[in-house]
């Protein structure tokens, strides 16, 4: 049986758990590898369970573009190093999968991430740079009791190539932190409005607590 590559892999698997299409388009061609962890080591692992205490702080990211050939990627460090992403973590399961009125719900909108300078390229992978300020500050899960399984979903997208990092306009509804203001967020009208190129995924679950006894 052949072995798909990286990228291939992802694709079937988001098929697989339908976050192709409740997420992301199906034109969707990942060119980078996404990996996301968490203070305590926990790593996002394409669909591994953790809980809620395991990813309660905001995580690191590493990312490693992979549409280069070989050949070509050391030539092209230096521009790769100039090159800014935006990141999102959206549950697409809220407030559950059933019934996922709320989708999807915008737990985290991070942009300006930037490869670590030099390490752009596939031998290397150290943590991305923040250049801007948090857009929605890291909110951890919190499914509600009895709802089943959340598939908590990072989004990266490239930015547009242009002297500066995206920063959004004020006002810009993103900026909202409150729980209202998180709800019913499409992440793919938000990247086509500010042109941004959908390049990478990753996902794990949360398996909510148990239905709450009365007293």
């Amino acid at each position: 049986m052949a072995h798909l590559d990286p990228l291939s892999a992802l694709t079937s698997d988001l098929t697989r758990t339908a976050l192709i299409p409740d997420v992301l388009p199906a034109s969707f061609q990942p060119s980078v590898l996404l990996t996301i962890t968490y203070p305590n080591g926990m790593e996002v692992l394409l669909g591994n369970t953790l809980t809620v205490d395991e990813a309660a702080d905001e995580p690191d990211v590493v990312f490693m573009p992979m549409s280069l050939a070989p050949e070509q990627a050391d030539a092209e460090d230096a521009q790769l190093d100039e090159v800014s992403y935006t990141l999102a973590m959206v549950d697409p399961d809220a407030p559950t999968r059933a019934d996922p009125r709320f989708r999807c719900f915008r737990h985290w909108l991070l942009t300006g991430l930037k490869a670590h300078p030099r390490s752009a390229s596939r031998t290397a992978s150290p943590y991305a740079l923040k250049t801007e300020p948090e857009t929605t500050p890291y909110r951890p899960p919190g499914p509600r009791p009895a709802s089943g399984l959340h598939r908590y979903t990072f989004i990266l997208w490239q930015e547009p190539s242009t002297a500066q990092t995206l920063r959004l306009p004020a006002g810009a509804p993103e900026y909202g932190a409150a729980l209202e203001e998180r709800r019913s967020w499409d992440p793919v009208a938000f990247g086509e409005k500010y042109g941004l190129k959908l390049v990478g995924t990753t996902y794990f679950l949360v398996q909510s607590p148990p239905a709450e006894e009365e007293a």
